[in-house]
């Protein structure tokens, strides 16, 4: 049976405590400037590589700057990564009904990776950051955890329809399935787009022939399942 409800999505916090939020429209604009250049170096050149001078010098900002809104890069990377957070949770993950199961996986995919296009950079340097970063990576176990649990309520809705396979571990195939979109989000601002595209298809096939696929042969609308 589907879920009824996801889990909130989790809000990272670190132990550096948040600069205030900017109020004038000349502060606010400088701070998004910011966060724009980042998204875009990281994607460029990864979490290590992104200086806050690279990232300040993009910006058009003087480098002192950036401290007035955040204690250190870790903390930026941090406030970029809830941004994309709250991004994936207004995402409405439910495949639409269709006669083409396989199409309309591949449909479904390839209309939520495109949500996550302008954050590629971002999840590249989280995963690469996390991984030297004992504090991101206990975070990471919380997104872990939320992103896993979407993924299986993607599947338990899938195995909902009526000639989807029934002895299948959902669990297990969301952790694997969730491992590797991320690491899909991760390489997406070094792929070109249509190898990009070629994965994501691929993903939804992986995910086709695990919960429709067996013989005998069915039929889905006009397509044969084997």
């Amino acid at each position: 049976m589907a879920r009824q409800t996801q889990p909130q999505f989790p809000v990272l916090r670190t132990s550096e405590p948040m600069p205030p939020a900017p109020k004038q429209a000349r502060s606010i604009e400088k701070r998004a400037r910011l966060l724009e250049a980042g998204r875009l170096l990281f994607g460029e050149k990864g979490y290590e590589a992104a200086s806050i001078e690279a990232i300040t010098a993009r910006a058009g900002t003087a480098a002192g700057g950036f401290y007035q809104f955040f204690h250190s890069k870790q903390q930026f990377l941090v406030v970029l990564m809830n941004d994309f957070l709250e991004r994936l949770a207004r995402l409405e993950l439910r495949p639409k009904p269709a006669a083409d199961v396989r199409t309309g996986l591949r449909e479904f995919l390839a209309a939520a990776f495109r949500v996550d296009a302008a954050y590629f950079g971002v999840v590249r340097a989280w995963q690469e950051a996390m991984l030297a970063d004992r504090e991101l990576g206990r975070l990471e176990q919380q997104i872990a955890a939320w992103t896993q649990a979407r993924v299986l309520g993607v599947l338990e809705r899938l195995q909902a329809h009526p000639y989807a396979l029934r002895a299948r571990d959902l669990p297990a195939f969301a952790r694997m399935m969730d491992r590797q979109f991320w690491s899909l989000l991760a390489r997406g601002s070094r792929m070109a787009p249509e190898d990009f595209d070629r994965e994501v298809a691929l993903a939804a096939d992986v995910i086709y022939h695990y919960l429709f696929c067996d013989a005998p042969q069915k039929k889905i609308g006009n397509e044969r399942v084997r």
